[in-house]
């Protein structure tokens, strides 16, 4: 008895130990979509297989996307990535393509742009202006090089340059180092997290639009649907066009009217 007493109790004392351990040890950090969406350049190109940015954050999350999918990031985007979430760092995949050698924007070759709207249609920060059958142009300060709008073009006039200087004084999107200082919540993120948070910030806007625009066609969709039709048929459209003349008519007599009466008074 006494020995399974001594027994019991080292055993006690074992598990003890072990749970303290176990207590004691670094959890792994767990993954937060906010603080990912934190670490990606923001360019909103779907090259990591997803829509933007934010979705593939949440996709590393649900763990249906690796962390090394952003070739804008580069290796030291997955470096930070796989700090965060206490991973090992891996080299990018080559399906998602290749890191960018320099920074680059959008650039329209405005005497060839037919103004079709097309990139407008599809740039994810709303950095291009211009109106249908108008000259349009990008501003290179938003532009994330995304290059997005380079294959709608129907006349190819949309080529990549490398940034010029002022849309470079901030690091941009699409070149590396990915951030100045990563962690998330810092206030010195650096001049590269200002700019992502500002793509990111359009981007969000860009989407609210687009809804917003989405669900007023449809609300003026059911209003035509519970509009009463007129019946055509039983209109007599030979009354309505010598009823539309007649008014018109009358117009033109008043108008002739007051242009007599005003000559008259200046003749006066």
């Amino acid at each position: 008895m006494l020995d399974a007493a001594f027994i019991l109790a080292g055993l006690a004392v074992a598990a003890g130990l072990l749970f303290a351990g176990v207590a004691r040890a670094p959890r792994k950090p767990r993954p937060d979509a906010d603080r990912i969406d934190a670490l990606l350049p923001q360019t909103q190109c779907g090259r990591c297989g997803y829509s933007a940015c934010r979705p593939y954050a949440e996709a590393i999350v649900r763990g249906e996307a690796d962390i090394n999918q952003c070739p804008p990031g580069g290796d030291r985007g997955v470096r930070a990535l796989a700090e965060l979430l206490g991973r090992k760092p891996k080299p990018l995949n080559p399906k998602h393509g290749t890191a960018p050698g320099q920074p680059t924007v959008a650039w329209i070759d405005e005497a060839a742009c037919i103004g079709c709207t097309r990139c407008i249609q599809v740039c994810p920060v709303d950095a291009i202006l211009g109106a249908a059958k108008q000259m349009h142009t990008v501003i290179r300060t938003e532009c994330t090089g995304c290059e997005l709008c380079i294959e709608p073009c129907p006349v190819n006039c949309i080529h990549m340059r490398a940034a010029p200087e002022d849309a470079c004084a901030q690091p941009p999107l699409n070149q590396n180092p990915l951030l100045a200082t990563w962690r998330y919540g810092s206030q010195s993120r650096g001049r590269h997290a200002r700019k992502a948070d500002l793509a990111r910030e359009r981007y969000q806007h860009r989407t609210d639009r687009l809804a917003r625009e989405h669900l007023e066609r449809q609300q003026r969709q059911k209003r035509k649907k519970v509009m009463p039709r007129r019946d055509l048929d039983s209109i007599d459209k030979k009354t309505v066009i010598q009823a539309a003349l007649t008014q018109a008519r009358r117009r033109q007599a008043a108008m002739a009217s007051k242009r007599k009466a005003a000559i008259t008074t200046r003749s006066e």
